[in-house]
């Protein structure tokens, strides 16, 4: 996004360690594009003040780990629910051009406290755009992004520097994949293509835990002083609220969805569907069953991909040479 030469990138964030890291890492290369300030976006007038002169907001700020949600739903209500409220409300008041939330497969017909506030989060966006006049909201759905905070990736790669055992809850379980700058590509196209409305979910592979297990193992174990064949899998079973495939499209979504090259486009109802034959009918929910399945050496090219990147527990992920 710097890279296209915008005038002004205002990031914000209650966490001043990834402030600080970003000022570190780009600061420097965009010192007049590039300005971070502290804000929580559970403070109305703290997200209007950081939206004052802005033209595009991209909303990412959630509370996102399924179980630590499960435990105290009260926070993720602050933060997932009232904090996209904040926000909808300030890029009102501030003249905002556009505003476009991401969300996650877990709002596709929720069955966690953790999907069912993103849920809430979309319907807050999509209301928004009915009741603005000189607004656009609209939101992205998308499954899991590689090696970020929250994903599975850092959580094995920590298993493996410790010498095991990984903890699968099922090898054949399933999983959606896509790497952040295709995450952060998604979110900008959708902001030029949305009229406002929709929900805009992106067309991922997918791989299955054991596969990602086993390539992640032949990736790092050495790396952390280990042989390979010593890093044992445990099996640990799914939890209350796991799915055993991801969802992207519900089935009840399916009537109000229309399927692009790259996307799925999911209108407010079927009233709001384009007349045009831009898109096509679903023939059903879109799962990371029925997505292309990776495999271990297309899973190990995307990690060699994210050598220094992978947002771990302990010391950054290296390449040694």
């Amino acid at each position: 996004m710097l890279q296209d030469g915008p005038e002004l990138v205002r990031v914000i964030d209650n966490d001043e360690g990834r402030l600080h890291w970003m000022e570190t890492k780009l600061g420097r290369q965009y010192p007049r594009q590039l300005k971070t300030s502290y804000k929580d976006v559970r403070e109305f007038h703290e997200m209007v003040e950081a939206m004052d002169g802005i033209d595009v907001v991209f909303h990412t700020a959630a509370l996102k780990h399924v179980g630590i949600v499960e435990r105290d739903p009260f926070q993720a209500v602050k933060t997932n629910v009232e904090g996209t409220e904040n926000v909808v409300h300030a890029a009102m008041e501030t003249d905002v051009e556009a505003v476009i939330a991401v969300s996650t497969d877990k709002a596709s017909n929720p069955v966690s406290a953790m999907g069912a506030t993103k849920l809430l989060s979309e319907r807050l966006t999509v209301a928004a755009n009915e009741n603005s006049r000189d607004t656009r909201f609209g939101c992205v759905r998308f499954g899991n992004v590689l090696g970020t905070r929250g994903s599975v990736v850092p959580v094995f790669i920590e298993q493996i520097r410790a010498g095991g055992p990984i903890t699968v809850t099922d090898a054949e379980m399933t999983r959606f994949v896509m790497r952040p700058e295709d995450a952060a590509e998604f979110v900008v196209e959708t902001y030029g293509a949305t009229d406002g409305g929709e929900v805009a979910v992106r067309k991922m592979p997918a791989f299955k835990l054991g596969t990602l297990a086993d390539a992640l193992r032949e990736k790092y174990a050495t790396q952390f002083g280990h042989r390979p064949e010593e890093i044992p899998t445990r099996i640990v079973g799914s939890g209350p609220t796991e799915r055993y495939h991801e969802k992207l499209v519900s089935e009840d979504e399916v009537k109000h969805a229309v399927e692009e090259d790259t996307r799925f486009v999911l209108y407010p109802n079927e009233g709001s569907m384009p007349d045009d034959d831009a898109g096509r009918s679903l023939a059903g929910e879109y799962t990371s069953e029925d997505a292309r399945e990776l495999s271990k050496t297309e899973l190990l090219a995307m990690l060699d991909g994210m050598d220094g990147k992978l947002q771990t527990v302990g010391a950054p992920v290296e390449r040694r040479s």
